[in-house]
């Protein structure tokens, strides 16, 4: 099992993996979205690949603290930002449970330990309990849009305080 940077051929995969893990909970926002995000920040996005199999997957993009991108709406310009935000990160289902996440994430803090102060995410589905144990705190007062789900909550945590 290895990270490496996303390349074309690896869209149809990803799709997939985002499909399974959020059609049901009606937060799919489909490839193209996707990729308009990675599109932004290459170098910040990653696969995980078991030989020619993509296990999982990670998309960040720079973005202005306390805001997170619309899910319905595909990235159309890029924006400097000292914030990296940390779009999506997927295991597939049959790979879960293994720690994998970790080698995206290894990937990710390596990516952005120079070049951001900061790094955000949008929690989903109780997964704010996941992403506290690795440092991230929840930002009250920010609005996440509603097409993240009920529950939703903005979290950060500045570059170089615990792991990512």
């Amino acid at each position: 099992m290895r990270t490496r940077g996303i390349a074309a051929g690896d869209w149809s995969a990803i799709g997939d993996l985002e499909v399974a893990a959020y059609r049901d909970r009606g937060l799919s926002e489909g490839v193209e979205a996707l990729r308009s995000r990675a599109g932004r920040s290459p170098s910040t996005c990653f696969v995980l690949a078991d030989g020619e199999v993509i296990a999982g997957y990670l998309i960040s993009l720079p973005y202005p603290r306390f805001r997170c991108p619309d899910l319905v709406t595909p990235e159309r310009a890029g924006c400097r930002s000292d914030n990296v935000h940390l779009h999506d990160l997927v295991v597939a289902e049959r790979f879960r449970g293994r720690g994998l996440a970790r080698l995206l994430l290894d990937g990710f803090a390596a990516a952005t330990a120079r070049a951001y102060t900061h790094v955000s995410l949008a929690a989903v589905g109780g997964s704010d309990v996941f992403w506290a144990a690795r440092g991230f705190r929840t930002v009250r007062g920010v609005t996440v849009p509603a097409g993240y789900g009920p529950g939703a909550v903005y979290m950060s945590k500045a570059i170089g305080t615990e792991s990512t």
